[in-house]
């Protein structure tokens, strides 16, 4: 068989179009990699444009897909880049406005934190180009939606975690929402993933394999409508008034000597109205000084909640003589004093790693008259407070919900105390807000939210919000709670089925490479 001239000089022109077309590729997947990922931010609270959620992670499935582990790798870290450099950038505000940090260490530990995040999934996407062989299906629709869940539940506990921005979080208003309290919020994440990755094979699978995409996508939906409103756990007893006292006192001026005696007034004032109200709570660190410096004035509330049978709960600093040390914690004054002590502290504020010393000096000189914090112990009593179980967390330590399962055995609500003032007027509050309601999802109870400069809320059993207070306004939020007892599937089982399920499926990729073996011998 003989080879024409034109033959011969057709093919170097269309080796060359296709090299082309794939250069353009690869430029277009790197460079859209951090805008689009940046797009994921948007999917989360206050903006709630939950279908970016599936369809940027259907751009990164995509982006991995003809890429090389390295190119893989870097897609992954530009994308993740971008979803944390817009997801966080309120550290800003806390780090430099309130903390008063140089420029360049702000914007050192903000992008560190960008690059930590940033490199599991550089990571990930270098491995699954690297070591796993499956192809088509098997890829789409099981390898890559489970590799993403696996990694969020890893860098959420690792070296203590950092577990914000979960993809779960984005579908709190949506029909997946109701596979929170089966799984948890990783278990939401995998139905978005699996989306996600149903919408590349429809792009890039055969007509077999688009019917079973769409058909993943359906199934999904229609599970999550049909267990959206169920109630997984009972009510118990009557409703019970409630108060969430918001002093809103800004952070830069809540430590000032010349404030303390305002501060007090502000919150002794707001609750006085309210007095006879079953439970009346407080933020977190509500009055700036110690317990013990602060005696008088907690006893003349305590005298005064007890007089008109109501219940006061508020965050308070707390030192230890006996262990001389401090403990960011929650007083509940009832029939006794009760104390619960924040587990989950904040790395650089609240305890201090091994650090060079010129960085730690400037941390203890930030606006944080008591540091070095210790960590409460695990699985605390829940409070006994106005004749009920309080499951109690502590600013963003809400975001570890599994460290909640313990608790959730006895407790018939959920509170949690916040002081979001360190990051401004900016969407953090919003993000923090939309993990409260996933933690009330998951428990099958209503959160009660105490914040600081806000956003105070009362949450239903089901994360729906049922009311809120406007931010940076001192006023009291009250309302009507029902406690409820019972376990949720999530609350009995935690996050290990999602896990393991994950992990079988990220197995399956492995099969080409296991039946190629079995073949040769």
């Amino acid at each position: 068989m003989s080879i024409s001239k034109g033959e011969w000089t057709a093919t170097p022109s269309l080796i060359e179009k296709e090299h082309a077309l794939s250069v353009r590729a690869f430029k277009f997947y790197t460079h859209a990699s951090l805008p689009v990922g940046a797009a994921v931010s948007l999917a989360f609270a206050p903006f709630n444009v939950w279908p970016l959620a599936i369809l940027c992670f259907a751009f990164l499935f995509l982006a991995w897909e003809d890429a090389t582990p390295k190119q893989a790798a870097k897609r992954g870290f530009l994308f993740t880049a971008g979803t944390y450099l817009a997801g966080t950038y309120w550290l800003y505000h806390s780090i430099h406005t309130i903390g008063h940090a140089p420029m360049y260490l702000t914007l050192f530990v903000m992008l560190a934190l960008v690059a930590i995040m940033a490199a599991y999934t550089a990571f990930v996407g270098y491995a699954l180009k690297r070591w796993i062989p499956a192809q088509g299906w098997i890829r789409w629709l099981l390898v890559l939606p489970a590799a993403i869940v696996i990694l969020e539940w890893f860098r959420g506990w690792f070296l203590s975690g950092f577990p914000w921005l979960a993809l779960g979080y984005t579908q709190t208003d949506t029909w997946l929402a109701g596979f929170a309290p089966v799984g948890g919020v990783y278990t939401v994440s995998l139905a978005v993933t699996l989306c996600a990755g149903a919408i590349t094979a429809l792009v890039l699978g055969n007509k077999n394999t688009r019917i079973a995409a769409a058909s993943v996508i359906a199934v999904l939906w229609l599970i999550g409508l049909s267990i959206h409103n169920k109630e997984w756990t009972e009510k118990v007893g009557e409703p019970i008034s409630v108060a969430i006292v918001q002093g809103a006192v800004p952070q830069e001026m809540k430590w000032e000597e010349d404030q303390r005696d305002k501060t007090i007034a502000l919150y002794r004032n707001l609750t006085r109205d309210h007095l006879g109200t079953k439970l009346i709570i407080w933020p977190e660190a509500a009055l700036p000084g110690l317990s013990h410096e602060l005696t008088d004035v907690l006893s003349e509330e305590w005298t005064a909640a007890h007089r008109a049978g109501s219940a006061l709960v508020l965050g308070q600093a707390r030192y230890d003589f006996e262990e001389q040390v401090y403990y960011n914690a929650v007083l509940a004054l009832d029939k006794e004093p009760q104390w619960y002590a924040k587990r989950r502290l904040v790395p650089l504020t609240e305890y201090f790693p091994e650090l060079p010393k010129w960085i730690t000096a400037w941390l203890r000189g930030m606006d944080l008259p008591y540091s070095g914090f210790r960590a409460g112990v695990d699985n605390q009593d829940p409070l006994d407070a106005a004749g009920q179980k309080l499951a109690m967390t502590i600013c963003y330590e809400d975001a570890y919900a599994s460290d909640q399962l313990e608790v959730l055995k006895t407790a018939t609500l959920l509170v949690n105390v916040t002081n979001d003032a360190w990051f401004g007027d900016s969407t953090a509050a919003h993000q923090h807000l939309q993990i409260s309601r996933m933690r009330a999802l998951e428990a099958g109870r209503q959160l009660l939210r105490a914040g600081n400069d806000g956003i105070s809320a009362i949450i239903a059993a089901n994360g729906v919000i049922e009311k809120t207070f406007p931010r940076f306004k001192p006023g009291v939020l009250t309302g009507d709670v029902q406690p409820r007892v019972g376990l949720t599937p999530y609350a009995q089982v935690g996050n290990w089925p999602v896990i393991i399920v994950s992990f079988l499926f990220l197995a399956a990729g492995l099969w080409p490479l296991l039946a190629r073996r079995r073949t040769r011998t």
